[in-house]
């Protein structure tokens, strides 16, 4: 993977997760600012995640920008809205994490297996 893919996920990952932070905040589409920043959000945050495609697998770009992005959202709903927090959610980010841990592994020895 090249670093510019692994530039353009990060970017895509922050964009989603600043977006579904407004969207918490648009009250239902009633607060237009909020409404208007997380149109901007996610527009970005495609537009990044598609171009990262181009250096990037699309199984491991997805499982990355999808299962951050929900770590990422999950953090910031424990930490500004003190959204609860209890083993099961613990467990549930740590599997997430292990998840895109063993995609990156497959990704890794598929890639050495069709070296060879």
């Amino acid at each position: 993977m090249r670093l510019k893919g692994i530039l353009l996920l990060t970017g895509a990952i922050i964009c989603e997760v600043f977006g579904t932070t407004m969207l918490k905040l648009t009250e239902g589409f009633t607060k237009i600012t909020p409404s208007i920043l997380f149109i901007l959000g996610f527009t970005l945050a495609f537009g990044f995640l598609t171009i990262s495609m181009k250096y990037i697998p699309l199984s491991f770009a997805y499982a990355i920008w999808s299962g951050a992005g929900t770590v990422l959202t999950a953090m910031i709903g424990f930490i500004i809205w003190s959204e609860p927090v209890n083993i099961l959610t613990a467990m549930g980010i740590i599997l997430i994490v292990g998840g895109i841990a063993l995609l990156n592994q497959a990704d890794r020895t598929a890639a050495t297996v069709s070296s060879s």
